[in-house]
């Protein structure tokens, strides 16, 4: 007996260490898994910089040099950015989180805690150049170096400060007077920096301010102060280092706009007091050597009868500065009951009025109340006419601008005779107009579209997908005529695997090579050239994506441009449809040749980003058991990096492993999933199953899942380190019959796994959120194959689900049981059987299965009461049945804290039911009312 525990410790010793050591997930893992965010190349491909934060706790910015080996980390780094110049890095350090939580405990005022700090690190000598303590916001150039700007927060008065906590009434100490406070807080200091020289300028009672592109000048608005200083706007000249005043003596200014060259400044003032219930601004425009002139304002006679400049539409110049785009909107209306000053506010009525000839219905109208309220039309100002053309209209209220306004027409939408039909009708459909921006001229080129039409880079067409003939179409503006771009090509440029009763979207496109030539279209694989003018259409890859089961799609390098290039290289991100491997092929543009594999790997490829100036590039690399990090290569992908290790400690914990597997369902159609199986698994043992599935997920065969409480689904990691298996299926639909579809999908995949002989057949689980909760609720009325089930926010009953709202748009259910996710195919009307036989409240009598319920009772996509219908009909049939409600929490889980205790609640009911573990007192005992918040009871129970 000696002998063998002495062989067996020695054994263990000789175990390499990280073998020896592993261990399963707990809960306490989350709070110091790390997360890498804020990826950045520089533009000269010399340096990258990326975050790494644990999910509670201090983080990391670190910063290679793609010349050295060894990365400098700074502690708590945040919100980096290179300089347009390659020459320094800007980043902000936010404040340990330890003291920030033990002030917050401690009470202090927002304005007490610390705030955030700004350095400027030299990438030349790799040195800090600078830094700045309480800094609330900062700016670069976009396109040009050497400066910098930022708002500093002054420090506490605590003179002030201890004047607005006093409440003295003593007679000894009288109570002391504060002075009245402005209409609006003081702005902050602005600083402006010379990054070179490390000369700085300062400027009070700064609001906004922004750079222009090229850096030559930096506007700002001021706002007014107690006795100091008045409002105003004002522009520094970073080439003279002088400051410009542009205007000053209004009470406010605000919507600051510069052009790209920085030679106009355009923005709104008012004279209205900041506690006016309706304020009138007033547009005007500064340009070099010029003083601010007026440009509009409720006198303008360009402007529409009774209309107005909006204060809620945005300012923006055209891409090259000669327009400048801004916002009407009609004058307030005064309205005599509103205005009634002789009624209490509890003698006020307060009704709804729901009518049938509304276009939305209440819900939706006050879900959009404030949006409408600020509702605002798009009006242009032509700067070397000096003429105003309205754009936007009340009967075309929606104008859609190319990126950088650089072309003669806009697209003009128009919703407003279909808005009825919203309620029950998907697509959602709308009239769509070509306006001049030089004259206001109209003309309707497509009516009841189901597309969102786009005006091509070089302004020569109007396209669109339209669902309704599943075909591409382009509007030439020249001629005003409509070419369906796609009906003679034999490909499907539509969702070849929609299975909703609606009509299918298209796959998108990759935009067009110079001059409009061409508009590069996406079919389920390949890519398609097709000349608008002719019709001539090419296969860009060659057919090599169908043929091979690969979709490929254009990857967009440069930010900047505007079309394709002609004859040209151009990068594709590779998806084998089959294995579900990913990567980058090269293709060229200029002929049809396949495309050049450059790198096709068992890893999911992501967020590619490229140097402007260099072939780098850096991308995440994922798998389930590698975590996305960030890898540095050139676009030959040859040679490539890891950068970042996020979570070298997961080399400690127990993971496992991914496959993926194919079945029929049970009528025939072919179906694949992914099988997860624990580490070190053993043919010879049987296993717990949980089972997860929402629609299709076998295309995530690569997506990493680093432990973290969950929201509303299980945490895959988390129970395949657990020792569990965990099945994800893919479901097909057919219409009218979803829950028949999840079954057949869900049941056959199961049984297949099971036949393989791994399984215990008594300890499977099954786990759903929102559709994925309807379907397992749905599941166990017909099926007891699984021991326990958790449900998140299920529909239950469809009959009283259908005529309910989506609280967090305001919009009638109806369109998504008739056309969209739900999959019924009609009204309640035209289907009652369906609507009934497909909620599982109609057969909750037949659930034999233990059921976790988690609904909210803020949630605004599926109503709250959907959850309660089933568990009190579950609780009626005593039948054991829970139900978790966060308070105050929408769909799923948001706070962290909320995640953690329902991640740790249904992993309790899991194991209680899958593993044997003793019931928690939540389960056993309940949580009464009145412990509400004095105790969790995750303990074991007693009884």
């Amino acid at each position: 007996m000696l002998k063998t525990l002495l062989t067996a410790i020695i054994t263990t010793a000789l175990l390499p260490a990280g073998f020896a050591q592993k261990k399963p997930l707990t809960h306490d893992v989350y709070d110091d898994w790390k997360d890498v965010d804020a990826q950045r190349i520089s533009n000269n491909g010399q340096y990258v910089v990326y975050e790494v934060n644990p999910a509670q706790g201090d983080g990391t910015l670190y910063l290679h040099d793609t010349n050295q080996t060894t990365p400098q980390t700074f502690s708590r780094g945040k919100q980096p950015e290179f300089t347009h110049d390659s020459q320094f890095l800007i980043f902000k350090t936010v404040p340990p989180y330890d003291t920030v939580r033990q002030m917050k405990l401690a009470e202090k005022k927002e304005k007490e805690l610390p705030k955030d700090s700004l350095i400027v690190f030299n990438l030349g000598d790799s040195q800090p150049a600078g830094e700045y303590e309480r800094v609330k916001s900062y700016r670069l150039p976009k396109k040009a170096g050497g400066w910098l700007a930022f708002l500093h927060e002054s420090p506490l008065d605590t003179a002030t400060e201890a004047q607005e906590d006093s409440t003295q009434t003593d007679s000894d100490h009288p109570t002391i007077a504060l002075k009245e406070k402005p209409d609006k807080p003081e702005g902050n200091e602005l600083v402006i920096v010379n990054l070179e020289t490390q000369e700085e300028w300062h400027y009070e009672r700064v609001d906004e301010y922004f750079f222009s592109e090229d850096g030559s000048r930096l506007a700002f608005t001021q706002v007014a102060g107690d006795s100091t200083g008045s409002a105003g706007v004002s522009a520094f000249d970073t080439e003279s280092q002088s400051l410009l005043p542009i205007d000053t003596g209004k009470v406010s200014y605000k919507q600051l706009a510069l052009s790209r060259d920085g030679n106009s400044v355009a923005y709104l003032a008012s004279e209205d007091s900041l506690k006016a219930d309706n304020r009138y601004h007033r547009l005007y425009l500064w340009t070099e050597n010029s003083e601010a002139a007026l440009v509009a304002d409720t006198a303008t006679s360009a402007l529409p009868n009774n209309w107005m400049v909006s204060e809620h539409g945005k300012l923006d110049f055209s891409h090259d500065g000669q327009r400048l785009f801004f916002a009407t909107a009609p004058r307030p209306v005064e309205y005599a009951y509103e205005e009634d000053t002789t009624l209490l506010d509890e003698e006020r009525v307060k009704v709804d009025v729901w009518s049938w000839k509304d276009p939305f219905i209440q819900p939706m109208q006050l879900e959009r109340k404030e949006e409408e309220m600020k509702r605002s039309y798009s009006a242009v100002y032509d700067l070397s006419s000096q003429k105003i053309t309205q754009l936007g209209s009340k009967e075309m209220p929606g104008i859609r601008f190319d990126r950088d306004k650089r072309l003669t027409y806009v697209i003009g939408i128009d919703d407003t005779p279909y808005r009825k039909q919203i309620s029950w009708d998907y697509p959602f459909r709308r009239d769509t107009y070509l306006v001049n921006v030089s004259n206001g001229e109209t003309e309707k080129f497509a009516e009841s579209t189901t597309g969102y039409p786009q005006i091509s880079p070089s302004g020569n067409y109007a396209y669109w997908y339209e669902s309704r003939d599943s075909s591409w179409h382009a509007y030439d503006i020249a001629t005003q005529k409509t070419v369906n771009l796609t009906e003679n090509i034999d490909a499907n440029f539509y969702d070849e695997l929609n299975d909703v009763p609606a009509l299918p979207g298209s796959y998108g496109s990759a935009g067009w090579t110079e001059g409009d030539e061409h508009i590069l279209l996406y079919d389920y694989y390949d890519i398609w050239k097709i000349n608008p003018e002719t019709l001539e259409a090419t296969n860009l890859t060659n057919g090599y994506g169908r043929e091979n089961e690969i979709a490929f799609r254009y990857e967009e390098l440069d930010p900047e441009e505007y079309f394709i290039p002609r004859s040209g290289e151009i990068i594709i991100s590779a998806f084998d449809r089959k294995t579900k491997q990913s990567g980058f092929y090269q293709e060229h543009t200029g002929n049809n040749r396949p495309p050049e594999k450059l790198v096709l790997e068992d890893y999911r490829f992501y967020g590619l980003q490229k140097a402007q100036d260099s072939d780098d590039v850096i991308y995440r690399k994922s798998s389930f058991t590698d975590f996305p990090d960030v890898w540095l290569s050139s676009t030959d992908f040859k040679k490539a990096e890891e950068l970042s290790n996020a979570n070298p400690q997961q080399q400690d914990y127990l993971w496992g492993s991914v496959e993926l597997v194919s079945w029929k369902s049970a009528d025939g159609t072919p179906l694949d999933g992914m099988l997860y199986k624990p580490e070190n698994f053993d043919l010879a043992k049987k296993y717990p199953m949980m089972v997860y599935f929402y629609e299709r997920n076998s295309d995530n065969l690569h997506r990493h899942w680093a432990p973290s409480p969950s929201r509303s689904i299980i945490n895959f990691s988390f129970y395949v380190s657990r020792g569990y298996l965990l099945f994800v299926p893919d479901i097909v639909y057919k219409e009218g019959y979803p829950g028949e579809s999840a079954l057949n999908a869900v049941v056959s995949g199961t049984l297949n796994i099971m036949e393989r002989g791994f399984v215990d057949p008594d300890r499977i689980g099954m786990q759903g959120h929102s559709w994925g909760g309807y379907q397992s609720a749905y599941i166990v009325t017909r099926s007891n194959l699984f021991r326990a089930v958790e449900s998140g926010a299920p529909v239950s009953n469809m009959t009283s689900a259908y005529g309910g709202i989506r609280w967090g748009s305001g919009m009638s259910r109806m369109f998504q049981y008739e056309r969209t996710q739900s999959r019924i195919g009609g009204s309640l009307w035209e289907y009652p059987l369906r609507y009934i036989e497909n909620s599982p409240l109609f057969m909750a009598d037949k659930i034999e299965t233990p059921l976790l319920l988690l609904h909210n009772d803020e949630d605004t996509a599926v109503p709250w009461e959907q959850g309660i219908e089933l568990f009190v009909a579950l609780r009626r049939l005593n039948k054991p049945a829970w139900m978790l409600n966060y308070n105050g929490e929408p769909h799923w889980v948001t706070k962290y804290y909320n995640q953690k205790d329902f991640t740790r609640r249904m992993q309790q009911f899991f194991d209680h039911y899958l593993k044997d573990e003793p019931a928690p007192a939540w389960m056993q005992e309940g949580l009464p009312a009145t412990l509400k918040g004095r105790t969790l009871r995750y303990e074991a129970s007693d009884k």
